[in-house]
């Protein structure tokens, strides 16, 4: 069948993608990882850059568990014990012995009854929101929260929908009024740590919210957290935004394998009644393969090793590096959100330096990711920076030194040197 109307419609959508400045573009290709030493983390090369080695600031991999010893052990144990993927769906012949040992562990580091996996932290958003936001609920949501929120609230059907302004509390409130008066089920949903930016949802004061409102409610007011780049990452002992927020009455908790953990998959945690009712009605769980038994075999594997000492010291550490970065990038005259969470934002506000500044970083051998609008608004251009456990105190010194090269070119640059009248009127 030709297809000759639609390729042109296609692709005048690409070009208004890439004029906006939207377009994801070529992906990078990984073609080999050195392992860390002699002072310096991993370097990866690239396809294309000729044996070149790169620092990479910009994976979720916050603590290095995909390339600890242990973890890659026990994924490949697994696989030569059960093969290299499992076959079906969970409830046809999908669910493996390792997948519930995986569950049950993971509910005991969250204090939750119960926790169930999905393929990916973006299926168990969409899996777990839609079958709770029914004709007769509100859903009420941060400004800011991820993608996967975003498009899950949009496949479900609910009653009202609310969003408040990012961490507006005195707007969530008023949402949570407005919708008691006509919804019989509130569900409250915001991510623990925003990607973009690194900070954190009020989690105590979120939940006092919802419990303020309960009883106007005939079916509850429910709080999800997605803290997909929490856990691991955040908190003394890489429980999350719930621990370092001292929070408690999180009703379902989101998470994700593939960040800190290292691994692939997601889940979701909280009682055992909802996961028993998910798991008869979360089209994203009940119809997509699982993930592979090796899979939850090396993700177990980095559970236990961040619930250890080694653990807390690999968490020390990540804190370390990122205050060592946020501390170097603030002595540079760069501007920051500060805070303890490894996501660090240099706040460039310009689209075309924030692009330069990401290509002059590859060029010296550092790999980061640029955001511009409308990824983000206008004026927050950005450029994402993530610590990760593996980082030593030369790769972090390595990136501010190659950020501080590009400040100074800029500044000694004719474009950039004060006029005669820049002076008059200083």
């Amino acid at each position: 069948m030709p297809s000759d109307r639609l390729r042109e419609v296609l692709a005048n959508q690409l070009a208004e993608l890439e004029t906006q400045g939207r377009a994801k573009g070529v992906e990078t290709v990984f073609t080999r990882v050195i392992p860390a030493g002699g002072g310096l983390g991993p370097r990866f090369e690239l396809q294309g850059e000729d044996g070149k080695r790169f620092l990479r600031m910009n994976s979720n991999s916050y603590l290095g568990m995909s390339l600890r010893p242990e973890v890659i052990a026990a994924e490949e144990e697994a696989t030569r014990a059960f093969g290299t993927g499992p076959g079906a769906v969970r409830f046809i012949s999908g669910t493996y012995d390792i997948h519930l040992r995986l569950e049950q562990r993971l509910a005991e580091f969250h204090g939750r009854e119960s926790a169930m996996l999905f393929s990916s932290a973006y299926a168990a958003t969409m899996g777990t929101l839609p079958p709770l936001l029914t004709p007769e609920t509100a859903v009420i949501s941060d400004a800011l929260n991820h993608s996967c929120i975003i498009s899950a609230i949009r496949l479900a059907r609910p009653k009202e929908k609310y969003v408040y302004p990012h961490l507006d509390m005195g707007e969530l409130d008023a949402a949570l009024a407005k919708a008691s008066e006509n919804c019989a089920r509130a569900v409250i949903v915001t991510d623990g740590i925003f990607s973009m930016r690194g900070d954190h949802a009020p989690l105590a004061e979120i939940v006092a919210l919802a419990r303020k409102y309960d009883d106007a409610f005939a079916e509850n007011a429910l709080v999800v957290v997605d803290d997909s780049h929490g856990v691991g990452a955040f908190g003394k002992t890489g429980r999350g935004t719930e621990e370092y927020t001292n929070c408690e009455g999180v009703d379902l908790l989101i998470a994700t394998l593939g960040k800190a953990l290292g691994v692939n998959g997601g889940y979701v945690a909280g009682s055992s009644l909802i996961q028993r009712f998910l798991r008869e009605q979360a089209a994203f769980y009940i119809y997509s393969n699982p993930i592979t038994p090796a899979e939850a075999a090396a993700a177990l594997a980095a559970l236990e090793v961040l619930d250890s000492p080694t653990g807390r010291k690999l968490l020390e550490h990540l804190r370390a590096m990122t205050r060592r970065f946020e501390i170097g990038l603030v002595e540079r005259g760069f501007e920051t959100i500060p805070g303890e969470h490894p996501v660090v934002p240099l706040m460039v506000r310009d689209t075309g330096r924030t692009s330069a500044l990401v290509e002059h970083l590859r060029s010296n051998g550092v790999l980061a990711t640029g955001l511009n609008f409308p990824v983000v608004p206008k004026g927050d251009e950005e450029i994402r920076f993530q610590i990760s456990a593996d980082h030593t105190p030369i790769d972090i010194d390595t990136c501010l030194e190659v950020l501080s090269s590009f400040q100074q070119a800029r500044d000694s640059s004719p474009a950039h040197q004060p006029s005669a009248s820049d002076a008059e009127n200083a």
